[in-house]
């Protein structure tokens, strides 16, 4: 069956927009970690509030994050994104942020755990 061009540009056009769409879409970041050996949730939450005040607030694209304690030194982390792009660059930029040094140096790095979805 041929297409006509008018059929194959209206697919292409639809491609565009939905490749377009897709890249500009909504970031949903889901962190999940656990926290070092005696560290409380009391000496944890401080700094984590710091580290969103600080730092992930004021990065472009930066929409909302909320963080929620689980059982046994578990941590949970939501950050919603404007882009792909605004989420992968607060993550290159969070290593450096003087707020992440007392936010890292608590919890388990090889526990952490970080995907992202998008809406």
């Amino acid at each position: 069956m041929r297409k006509s061009i008018a059929q194959l540009t209206k697919g292409a056009a639809l491609a565009t927009l939905l490749a377009s769409t897709f890249s500009m879409a909504e970031v949903i970041e889901i962190a999940t970690f656990k926290l070092k050996d005696g560290v409380s949730y009391e000496t944890f939450a401080p700094l984590d509030k710091q580290v969103e005040i600080e730092h992930v607030a004021k990065q472009p694209g930066f929409l909302s994050r909320e963080s929620a304690k689980g059982q046994n030194g578990e941590w949970l982390v939501v950050v919603h994104w404007a882009s792909e792009g605004d989420a992968q660059a607060s993550m290159n930029s969070f290593m450096e942020a003087p707020a992440a040094a007392g936010f890292m140096d608590k919890i388990d790095a090889s526990t952490m755990q970080m995907n992202r979805y998008t809406k």
